[in-house]
This record gives structure tokens, C-alpha cells and sequence, in this order.
């Protein structure tokens, strides 16, 4: 049966990821990237497209789990009949160490416990040729196929039909460790390293970045553990921020709404950057900033809404017909398609997050400013240019109101930067065209029903419209915004969850999709900023329930099941949810005369 998709946890050596069910099995595992193919892809198909189980031998043993403290290192406890164990799974942080360790500790009686790997590269399309090339008591198989090559070290495994499995009873007090490490298949194997070692390290490293973390008032653990997930989607070199740690988890199950999120999308880097700031990580606005203008660097008129981590802009979009998909959701896409797409928002959301990196203290430099210089002239440029929206339609392309609302927003933030910071700039252009979008939005983005229109040719209503007072375009309580909310909560909210849009509009996809949490955690803000607290919190409460047990949130959520949807975890629910945690803090009783 296919596993949940809240069934799993994530481990994260913040270049690459892995996903590790509730059963004990590694079902994605990309190395030595988020973006690399897989070598463990059973998430998108079942244990023949790649796994590695560790778990007892007895079916019926229980297991409960957490994250060793603030860490990305998971703690599952196993208990028999005959005995209780520990399993802790991590990625070690070490620079150059690209590895996956799996720890055994016995804690009381015994436990027989079965390790089973399969190996399956490059999307299972390469089942690697494996040999024994341990000596001694010092077992290790080595595989390879291609350009990628795995070393396995720890109890001896044998080949069993195309598996590799080992067997052993556990001990109080005694760790067995299985460590798997990737090397490239021209270069010697990866040489074994001291796990108790790497284990401290990485712990101590999570928990520092951690205890960093300004956040106070209800939801300050979840605030922090969503940090954590943003800093673990963050690749420690190149600074690119994914947007998720995999592709094709279906959006509905079963349907073929399946996207590959494992690339820098503008919009979400943005975001995270502001929201790094709001909780103390300047560091992270330098490096975030420098990745930028790296990635756009040439002609602005070739800016893309999406790269890859390292700034990649060449993304084609395929289907990969090797996997067959989260329970038979096809089709398997690598690449995205959505990286041609003109988004008139993003520029906007770079400006606004750039904007807070000034403020915060974070020194401007000729190169930065001429960027966004270069940017807002780009964008004067395509202001009378329809796009395809921040949820990447494909259809046709509309004058989309929130694209609007974020146009205003970068040129306002321009012009701000001239007369607040004494930057040099065309800012008697900006003004007019700010001036300008903001009469247009007036005149063609508003229904007569008094509300905010998804684009100027629809009376539907769209979720990131609730995005307009975030960035100043009108107040929280503009009558404006209390009739777009009024409307979404007529036409967007039939089970009490927020969806995006209605998909019968403008989407050109076949098929539905299930409520997006980014959207309903927005609401949460709204709420809270316009006086409904109550509404507000009663919605936070049933949106962090939607987290699993370790605090993770994909996409989407189907309230009908009570299951996620969409790839997880999801850089931009996380995001939500931390500005919603801040929304309620700040608007708290009395919170709100110290502001």
C-alpha cells in the first residue's frame, strides 16, 4: 500500500535529502543534490524502484519517533515482544561528506533486526552492478552504475534476488551502524569516517542554528522547526533555495497535477529571505543575495521565474517513465516546465525582500542597487504585458490582479530606496507607473460587488489576493479586502479550507486539486490583522494540526481523508505558517499599542 505522504520524515545535510517513513524505510534519497536522480525512489513507485528498510523482523513491533531535539536527526524507537531499540537516521553536515547514516542502539532485552537495501540509480532507469569489497569484519558493498557510485559499510549484507540483506539481533547498550556514502564512480569509494563523531557534530550544528531562532508566543516550536525546514531546503554552497525536496507528489491523488519542486523558484527564495530576517539570520540575506545576483546576472529581460540550485537556468520539463508514480499518479516529471513562464509578480517579491535585507541592516552595494535598477527597468518595460499568475496557469495569460499588486510593489520599493536611502534612480518614472497600476488595478481588478477580482476578466476570486496588505498595497481592513475575504469564504472554502482558485477558470489543466495550506495560513494573517482574532486562531489550530508528528507540512491537505497532498516538505507552507505565527504574536492584546 502506498505510504502517506505525512508518514514521512526528512533528513537533510542541507545540499540533498532523504525521506524515511514511519515503517523505517528510505523511499527518496537523491545525492549529491536535492535535484540529483534517485537512488532510493520507492515515494514515486514501490520498494523494486529503490529502498532501504530498517526496521525489526517482527511485524507487529511498534514504533513511536522524533527529531533528536532541534535537529534533523531522527530518533524511532522500536518495541517488541522480546525487547526495545533505537534507530537514528541522519545526514551528516560535515562539507564534503555526502552520506547517510543509520544507527542501531539496543536498549533493552533483544531485538532481531533486518536491513534490506535496494539500490536503483538515475530514477531507477540504472540497477547498479554490487560487490563485496569489505575486508575482515569490516563489511561494505560497493555499487555502481554510470556516474555514481555507493559505498554501504555495516553488518554484512548478501544478495537476495536484487536485494542486499543483513540480519542481527541487537544488545542493550551496544550501536550497530549501517552507513551509506556517495562518491562519483570514477574517483576511489568514499572512505569510512568516525559516525559517533559525525552524529555529535550534526547534532550540535542543527541545535546551534536553532537556538538562533527570534520567535516567541504560541507557536514559537513550530516556528522554529519550519526555520529548520527552510534552512534544510537551503544548499549550504550555493545558497539556492528549493522549494520542496521532491517531485510528482500528487497535487490529487491519483490525477496528473505532479510538479518537480526541487529548483530555486524566485517568489518562495524571496520570501524565505524575509522571513530569515524577521527571526534574526542576516547572514542568510548576504548569501541569498549573492546567489541572486549571480543567477540573473546578465540581460534582465532573461530573467526567469525559477533556476536551479546553483543558478542553472536551462529546466526542461520531461516525464520519467521508470517510476510510475505516488500510487499510480502519472505522469513522473523532472525538470519544470513552468520556468518559461512570464510572472509579473516576481520581480515585485525580489524588490520587497531586498527592501527588508536594507532595513535589517544589510549594507547595499553598486552591484546590488544596479540590479534592481536594472529590474524596474525591465519591468517598465513589460508593465503593459498580461502573465500567467503566481500559480503558474496554463492557459492564457491574463492581467492578474495580484501580478498587478506586486508591480506596485516593486516600483514602490524603488522609489523608497531613492527618497528613504538617497539611492539614484528613475524615480519620477517609477511614480508615474506606480501611480498608474494602482488606477488600473482600481478600475479593472475590482468586482462592483466591492471585491478584488482574480484578473481583469473574471469576477472570481483568487487566494493571492490576500498577499495586497502584506506588501502595503491596502490596509488589512480596507473594505476592499473584507469583501474579497467575505467572497473567498463564499466560493473558496466549501470543507472550511482555503483553495487557491476555482480550477474551472483559467488553469488549462484537466482535473481538481485539494486546498493549498500556504493559502489558509495567509488567511490566518488576514484575520488577525482585521480584527478576527478568533476566526484567526480557531483556523491556526486546525492548520498546525495538520502537521505530522514531527512538524512537517507538504502542499496541500485533503480535509475529506484527513491526508497531505502535493511535494512535501513544502518550502512555501512552511513560510505561511511562519508569517501566520507572527500575524497572531503581533496583533496579540497589547501587542499591537507596542508596535
Amino acid at each position: 500500500m502506498t505510504t502517506p505522504i505525512e508518514d514521512y520524515a526528512v533528513l537533510s545535510n542541507c545540499r540533498s535529502a532523504a525521506l524515511v517513513s514511519a515503517a523505517g524505510s528510505v523511499d527518496w534519497l537523491c545525492l549529491p543534490r536535492y535535484d540529483s536522480g534517485s537512488m532510493f525512489g520507492a515515494l514515486l513507485g514501490d520498494d523494486t524502484h529503490g529502498s532501504w528498510s530498517l526496521r525489526p523482523a517482527d511485524p507487529a513491533a511498534r514504533a513511536t519517533r522524533r527529531y533528536d531535539g532541534d535537529t534533523f536527526v531522527l530518533a524511532t524507537r522500536w518495541e517488541t515482544a522480546t525487547g526495545i531499540a533505537d534507530v537514528y537516521d541522519a545526514m551528516p553536515v560535515d562539507e564534503g561528506v555526502e552520506a547517510l547514516v543509520r544507527r542501531v542502539v539496543g536498549v533493552s532485552g533483544s531485538v532481531d533486526f533486518v536491513s534490506e537495501v535496494r539500490l536503483r540509480f538515475d530514477y531507477a532507469r540504472a540497477v547498479p552492478w554490487v560487490r563485496q569489497v569489505g575486508r575482515g569484519d569490516a563489511h561494505a558493498i560497493l555499487a555502481v552504475a554510470g556516474p555514481d557510485a555507493v559505498v554501504l559499510r555495516g553488518p554484512r549484507l548478501t544478495a537476495v534476488d536484487t536485494a542486499h540483506r543483513a540480519r542481527w539481533t541487537t544488545e542493550p547498550g551496544r550501536a550497530v551502524d549501517s552507513v551509506l556514502s556517495w562518491g562519483a564512480s570514477w574517483e576511489e569509494p568514499p572512505a569510512a569516517f568516525d559516525v559517533e563523531a559525525a552524529l555529535e557534530r550534526t547534532r550540535e550544528w542543527w541545535a546551534a542554528w536553532a537556538d538562533r531562532v527570534q520567535s516567541s508566543g504560541d507557536h514559537a516550536a513550530l516556528v522554529r522547526r519550519s526555520l529548520m525546514v527552510l534552512r534544510a531546503l537551503t544548499h549550504s554552497e550555493t545558497g539556492g533555495i528549493v522549494a520542496a525536496a521532491t517531485t510528482s507528489l500528487p497535487e490529487a491523488f491519483g490525477g496528473s497535477r505532479n510538479w518537480d519542486y526541487r529548483y530555486v523558484w524566485l517568489r518562495d527564495a524571496a520570501l524565505t529571505l524575509s522571513a530569515y530576517i524577521e527571526h534574526g539570520y542576516l547572514d542568510a540575506a548576504h548569501r541569498w543575495r549573492n546567489w541572486l545576483l549571480r543567477a540573473i546576472a546578465g540581460d534582465p529581460a532573461d530573467v526567469q521565474i525559477m533556476y536551479g540550485i546553483a543558478g542553472e537556468r536551462d529546466l526542461p520539463e520531461r516525464e520519467i517513465t521508470s517510476l510510475p508514480g505516488y500510487g499510480g499518479a502519472a505522469p513522473v516529471r523532472i525538470g519544470n516546465g513552468a520556468v518559461d513562464q512570464y510572472q509579473a509578480d516576481v520581480i515585485g517579491e525580489v524588490m520587497v525582500a531586498l527592501e527588508a535585507a536594507r532595513d535589517a541592516g544589510v549594507e547595499e552595494t553598486t552591484f546590488s542597487w544596479a540590479l534592481q535598477r536594472a529590474l524596474l527597468d525591465q519591468l517598465a518595460a513589460w508593465v503593459d504585458r498580461p502573465d500567467l499568475g503566481i500559480w503558474e496557469m496554463r492557459g492564457d495569460p491574463h492581467f492578474f490582479t495580484h501580478s498587478r499588486a506586486m508591480m506596485w510593489a516593486a516600483f514602490d520599493r524603488g522609489i523608497r530606496a531613492v527618497e528613504q536611502c538617497g539611492r539614484d534612480g528613475e524615480v519620477d518614472t517609477w511614480r508615474t507607473l506606480r501611480d498608474r497600476i494602482r488606477v488600473d488595478i482600481d478600475a479593472h481588478g475590482v468586482h462592483a460587488g466591492g471585491w478584488f477580482t482574480q484578473h481583469f476578466d473574471t469576477d472570481e476570486v483568487d487566494a493571492s489576493l490576500l498577499v495586497l496588505p502584506q506588501v502595503g498595497f491596502c490596509a488589512y481592513d480596507d473594505p476592499r479586502m473584507l469583501a474579497t475575504v467575505a467572497r473567498m469564504e463564499e466560493t473558496l472554502m466549501p470543507d472550511g479550507w482555503l483553495l487557491r482558485y476555482r480550477t474551472t477558470g483559467v488553469d488549462g489543466l484537466d482535473g481538481d486539486e485539494h486546498p493549498f495550506l500556504a493559502c489558509s495560513f495567509w488567511l490566518v494573517g488576514q484575520y488577525a490583522h482585521s480584527g478576527r482574532r478568533d476566526d484567526a486562531q480557531a483556523l491556526m489550530h486546525r492548520l498546525t494540526g495538520v502537521a505530522n508528528d514531527l512538524g512537517l507540512l507538504s502542499e496541500e491537505y485533503d480535509p475529506v481523508t484527513g491526508r497531505q497532498a502535493g511535494n512535501t516538505p513544502q518550502a512555501l507552507s512552511h513560510l505561511a505558517l511562519v508569517g501566520a505565527a507572527d500575524a497572531l504574536d503581533k496583533t496579540a492584546p497589547g501587542r499591537a499599542s507596542e508596535s
